[in-house]
């Protein structure tokens, strides 16, 4: 007799019953993570959980707050400590020059003969900034100045093949010490002699800082022309500068009301005056000389 298919060999069908999973070894605990080939978690799975998890803990928030909270505090401190000791709006006045200030200045330091007014001009008790007044003192001057001595003095060392970064460094730092020198000295004889004025240490920098000029022309000469051009040319800046710092500071700087006080004063004040101004030539040589063979 003859079976049909799907029959086994006793002629009864069977069903093929599937067998019930094994228990899992372990717990499944990958229910917050993604599910990728192996079992392991998505790339960032885990840091994003960390990141959530630390947000949500009320320690570290707290933590968090304080920190931003101190790094403000510590900002205004430093802003306020900044503007205790810089005012930006002060220094903001002594830049405000445009290039007809520049150039009429520039020929007022090199011949301050003819300059007839010497006085500091204000408008409702408040000085004219330097682009309007001719006689305001700036600090523009005295910055280009100094970084164009610098790169002369640097081509002047060059040419005379002693040039080195720590020559050039020892230069500038030099011309920079002694100015700062200078206003020390400054504002330590306006104390003694007792000078009632508005001179702050940004004037007392920019009257210091133009003689940089006088030291630009000198050096330059003394290129062109050697050590005779040189001394002529120091000659004529240093008188300039002399005649200037006189003016200036029995006008703008010490002011008309500080000179009528007691015959003292009035000495002390002339000769703190003829102190700044013979100060000049000297320094000028002394910055100046070794520059020119």
């Amino acid at each position: 007799m003859a079976y049909h298919s799907g029959y086994g060999a006793h002629g009864s069908k069977h069903r093929v019953r599937a067998a019930p999973d094994p228990p899992p070894l372990f717990d499944d605990t990958s229910g917050g993570y993604s599910s990728q080939p192996g079992g392991y978690p998505a790339p960032g799975a885990e840091v994003a959980f960390n990141v959530n998890h630390l947000l949500g803990d009320p320690v570290a928030n707290v933590a968090m707050a304080y920190g931003s909270s101190i790094a403000s505090h510590g900002k205004d401190m430093v802003h306020k400590e900044l503007h205790r000791f810089v005012s930006v709006n002060k220094l903001k006045y002594f830049f405000a020059v445009d290039t007809a200030y520049v150039a009429k200045k520039l020929g007022l330091l090199v011949f301050p003969y003819t300059h007839q007014n010497w006085e500091v001009q204000y408008s409702r008790d408040v000085p004219l900034p330097p682009r309007q007044d001719l006689n305001a003192p700036d600090l523009y001057i005295p910055t280009m100045a100094f970084i164009t001595y610098v790169l002369l003095a640097g081509m002047a060392l060059g040419i005379q093949k002693r040039f080195s970064p720590e020559v050039l460094g020892l230069c500038a730092s030099t011309a920079l010490v002694w100015v700062v020198l200078e206003v020390l000295a400054l504002l330590l004889g306006i104390y003694l002699a007792t000078v009632r004025s508005d001179l702050s240490t940004f004037h007392l920098l920019a009257y210091s800082g133009y003689k940089y000029v006088g030291m630009i022309l000198s050096v330059l000469t003394g290129l062109l022309f050697g050590s005779d051009g040189y001394y002529v040319a120091l000659a004529w800046t240093s008188s300039a500068l002399m005649y200037f710092i006189v003016r200036s500071f029995r006008t703008a700087a010490l002011g008309p009301d500080s000179m009528g006080g007691p015959a003292p004063r009035q000495r002390l004040q002339l000769y703190l005056t003829l102190g700044a101004a013979a100060f000049q030539p000297l320094i000028i040589y002394w910055l100046t000389f070794h520059l020119i063979r």
